[in-house]
């Protein structure tokens, strides 16, 4: 079945190219791949145009701390999937979420959200073609039709949607060309990784023009049971984008974008990096795992759920973008689109073979929103980008938690199941202006807000069924929550153009998060306290943007300071494990005031001779300053002094040294080697600090080669990611009032890959 789904989208591909066949040499002029004369004779640094401020902008004007990296970037950085960023932005964390094949966390300067629970908004925006993308879940974007990817970091409270307190993540896809053009691609590599990606673009005549994408991504997996041998942490994705575009004048564009994506993988499995235990109420507390702390992860777990047992995700999505330039000054655009998540998945929260922390999350996402811009420019020293932006989400869920090895009496273990069945309905309204005003020759002062209106509804049920010996303790808990909340988003910032390499720039912006309903209060006690309210943080931000008379050298530099307020923390409350009366309480409170100071280095040099080099680097400084626990009260029987001193997925340093070096042949083609190597420091994996649950510094080694002919039709890679065969930690799970749970996931080991490319 998979090579058949293969083999129709190569087939297509090349179908489609034959209709165009007459057209091939344009078709090769056109491309965005580089030619190896163009890989060759590339002695300058490109200028990057970004729309961070939802217009077209050179990246070295805009005064934003901005990222951006074209598909043939993200393709040197050996990037399958948007995950593939890490370490090449400064203060950014981007890993594959926990326990999932089809999630993604994403910190930006130390605020994001890596629980991809429904009812958990996420702290950093995902945004494709401008379309925000609600769930953390069904985030990790494969890359098969890229034409850029930029991120903002920071918060983006005043231009874009909802929810980007820590900043932004914008894909923009290849949209169709006036000229046929498109490419073939083929990898294969270890672990089973079989791959078949295709693009095709061009003309349907008259004002039309259309574009087909698809890949096919197939890997057996890098974890091994070794009790079964079956293989986990595998993939297998097949994605489908279409774009039909009407383009009859320079008045008016129209755009017509419709996705697919379907995963079925197995489990994602990590290792169980604390003792695993169960309470006898008899005997007490019995260790039923013992990790051993000094032994390296051999990339070996057991698990509870058989191999059946897998994660299987549909991403579908339809989006209609309209222009229509009303005049030389004003512009009109709409932004419609709708999206479908269904996604069923187990996961071995525990990682082994006992069935402590086996959950079952079903939900069946849907998302509608509208955003209306009127967009002003003179043509010469005003801008101005007016908006309006609705929302609406539904998220009804079925989730089963199964923990049959939690409690035992007299060594008999105890059957548990627990059913939830809860319904979200997020509605948000906004409106919002940002204007750009060069009042002086050099002096631009730009300034915006945003009024934001988030309402929530939220249903639960959770029953609990105990085996017969503990039946008395069976139980149905009901709330129901309602509320709307409510802000204004903020932004000024003042720039001068020192000379024409040289900008300097000062802001400051607010960012919100609105507030919601624990959607794990599993007792009576627990819905009492179920609501949370939003987070707000404020940054304050310096920068300096430069590039070299000759376009040889480029640097840009940030410093900020942010405010975090009322950080929405999940937290697991530790209970008696001898206890006869169980307890499963993992409250979200506002428990946090944090203060993030740091500067951001972003560099790029070129030289004759086909050498480039690359550089980033971030310096954080994150910390408390409150956090509101009990158990940081020393009257506290559970009393912990250094639970939280240290913040999530913040690292003091992050760090990236690439370089490529391009040589001329002879016969006209090109030979490119590039490498790099990336760093971070001590990372905690937790809001509760743990030591297990923490990953001392490390690096880690890339190297790729490439072959380009002459003609820009082949292009042949050879790559490996990891070179030094790294064990890492990247994400945790922390559930340590249900049996001590706490899980440890790791990155890929060392891999390796050859591709073959045609461009027609």
């Amino acid at each position: 079945m998979k090579r058949t789904h293969l083999s129709l989208a190569i087939g297509l591909a090349v179908g489609l190219s034959c209709s165009a066949s007459l057209h091939a040499q344009q078709a090769a002029d056109a491309s965005k791949t580089p030619t190896a004369a163009q890989r060759a004779e590339a002695k300058q640094l490109e200028t990057v145009t970004v729309s961070a401020r939802r217009r077209d902008e050179s990246l070295e004007k805009v005064p934003v701390a901005v990222s951006a990296f074209t598909g043939e970037d993200m393709k040197d950085l050996q990037a399958n999937t948007i995950e593939g960023l890490q370490g090449a932005v400064p203060n950014m964390n981007i890993v594959q979420g926990r326990g999932s094949s089809s999630a993604v966390n994403i910190f930006i300067r130390g605020i994001g959200q890596p629980d991809a629970l429904q009812t958990f908004d996420p702290g950093v925006g995902m945004y494709v073609d401008d379309v925000y993308y609600s769930r953390i879940q069904g985030a990790l974007i494969s890359l098969f039709d890229v034409e850029r990817v930029e991120v903002l970091r920071g918060p983006q409270g005043t231009l874009y949607g909802k929810n980007s307190t820590g900043g932004a993540v914008k894909i923009v896809t290849k949209n169709p060309t006036d000229t046929p053009e498109g490419a073939v691609e083929a990898t294969l590599g270890n672990y089973g990784r079989r791959e078949g990606k295709f693009y095709v673009s061009g003309p349907l005549g008259g004002a039309w023009s259309g574009s087909l994408a698809g890949a096919v991504i197939n890997t057996d997996g890098y974890v091994t049971d070794p009790s079964t041998g079956h293989k986990y942490n595998d993939e297998d994705t097949k994605a489908v984008r279409g774009k039909l575009r009407f383009h009859p004048n320079d008045a008016f564009d129209a755009t017509l974008s419709l996705d697919y994506t379907k995963q079925d993988t197995g489990l994602t499995l990590g290792q169980p990096v604390s003792p695993l235990i169960q309470t006898d109420l008899v005997f007490g507390p019995v260790v039923l795992y013992q990790p051993n702390p000094d032994q390296k992860y051999n990339f070996q777990t057991r698990t509870s759920f058989s191999p059946d047992k897998g994660q299987m995700l549909k991403h579908e999505g339809a989006a209609l973008n309209l222009s229509w330039k009303l005049n030389d000054m004003w512009t009109l655009k709409s932004i419609s689109a709708y999206r479908k998540l269904d996604s069923s998945s187990y996961i071995d929260i525990d990682a082994s073979q006992f069935e402590l922390g086996d959950v079952l999350v079903n939900f069946h996402q849907k998302q509608t929103s509208q955003e209306l811009q009127l967009q002003y420019d003179n043509g010469s020293n005003l801008q101005a980008v007016y908006g309006l932006y609705y929302l609406r989400e539904t998220v009804p869920s079925h989730q089963e938690a199964y923990a049959s090895d939690l409690y035992a009496i007299f060594g008999t273990p105890v059957d548990f199941l627990r059913t939830i069945d809860d319904d979200l309905t997020t509605t948000s309204y906004a409106a919002f202006a940002h204007m750009n005003w060069e009042f002086s020759p050099s002096w631009t002062l730009a300034a915006g807000v945003r009024y934001s209106s988030d309402k929530k509804n939220y249903d639960r049920t959770t029953s609990t069924f105990w085996g017969p010996a503990l039946a008395v303790l069976d139980e149905t808990v009901a709330f129901n929550g309602n509320k709307r909340w409510n802000a204004w988003t903020p932004t000024i910032s003042l720039q001068k153009q020192v000379d024409e390499q040289t900008m300097v720039y000062v802001s400051a912006s607010r960012g919100f998060k609105s507030g919601g309903f624990n959607g794990r209060a599993n007792s009576t006690i627990d819905t009492k306290t179920a609501e949370y309210d939003p987070e707000t943080v404020w940054t304050y931000e310096a920068g300096l943007k430069w590039r070299s008379v000759d376009n040889h050298l480029q640097a840009n530099v940030a410093a900020f300071h942010s405010d975090y307020n009322d950080f929405q923390a999940r937290v697991s409350e530790v209970i008696d494990p001898t206890s006869a009366t169980p307890s499963f309480s993992f409250p979200v409170i506002n428990a946090a005031k944090l203060r993030m100071d740091g500067l951001e280095f972003e560099g790029a040099a070129v030289f004759d001779g086909g050498l480039r080099l690359s550089a980033q680097v971030g310096y954080l400084k994150a910390r408390y300053g409150r956090f509101d626990d009990a158990r940081l009260d020393p009257t506290n029987p559970q009393y912990n002094p250094h639970i939280h001193d240290h913040v999530p997925f913040s690292p003091k340093w992050t760090g990236r040294l690439a370089a490529t070096q391009t040589f001329e042949l002879p016969s006209g083609g090109a030979l490119t080697f590039g490498g790099d190597y990336s760093y971070r420091t001590e990372t905690w994996l937790s809001v509760d600090n743990y030591n297990a649950l923490s990953q001392k510094n490390y690096g880690l080694v890339g190297l790729f080669g490439i072959y380009d002919s002459a003609d820009g039709h082949w292009q042949f890679r050879a790559g490996v990611k990891n070179l030094t065969d790294k064990v890492y930690k990247t994400d945790g799970q922390e559930f340590s009032s249900v049996g001590n749970i706490r899980t440890a996931y790791y990155g890929m080991p060392r891999n390796w890959y050859v591709s073959a490319r045609y461009n027609f």
